[in-house]
């Protein structure tokens, strides 16, 4: 269930409990534990998410799961969270403080998606671009592989899109066979 005002509240309220017990750099780290294991284990969110298991129940799977994994902080808003039958939106909440823990700290988030594996010195080049382009700021980068791209590269941050990917290259030329602008331009 999206419910992103929900979420902003209470990752605030959670950041700013971490902020004035000094436990940010903790929570941080626990919420992006919690970010990885809701990403790549879905039925950890289903069951989040489930209106027939108990409330309960899902204290004792959170409990197991989060059990000496995170700080005491981190399991007493999540169990705050249970008692108020927030769970199902616990991965939402993850996402809304790491972002907030972003735009707090000045860090941007880059996605640099290729068709194959991005070498160290690609990386770099890229990443000088966009430092460039966006001076001040601290970069997360997160890589990812498609192998449509064929070739090149896509960046995405703040909002912007740099497709230098062979595929859209393609789609540009199919594009123009397709709206016949060499026809024009012979005659």
């Amino acid at each position: 269930m999206n419910n992103p005002r929900l979420a902003g509240r209470y990752a605030k309220s959670l950041l700013d409990l971490a902020l004035e017990q000094n436990q940010v750099p903790a929570v941080y780290a626990d919420m992006k534990w919690l970010q990885s294991v809701c990403s790549t284990n879905r039925d950890f969110v289903n069951v989040l998410s489930s209106p027939i298991i108990k409330a309960d129940k899902k204290q004792v799977i959170l409990n197991a799961v989060t059990n000496g994994r995170v700080s005491a902080l981190t399991s007493a808003f999540i169990d705050l969270l249970v008692k108020k039958t927030r769970e199902s939106n616990l991965q939402e909440i993850v996402h809304a403080f790491i972002d907030q823990y972003n735009s707090m700290n000045n860090i941007q988030k880059v996605k640099i998606t290729t068709a194959a594996p991005l070498t160290d010195n690609l990386k770099e080049e890229i990443m000088k671009n966009v430092k460039a382009a966006l001076p001040g700021k601290s970069f997360e980068i997160e890589t990812a592989i498609k192998d449509e791209l064929i070739g090149g590269f896509i960046v995405e941050t703040s909002g912007q899109l740099v497709d230098a990917s062979i595929l859209r290259d393609l789609k540009d030329i199919k594009k123009q066979f397709m709206d016949n602008e060499f026809i024009h331009r012979i005659r």
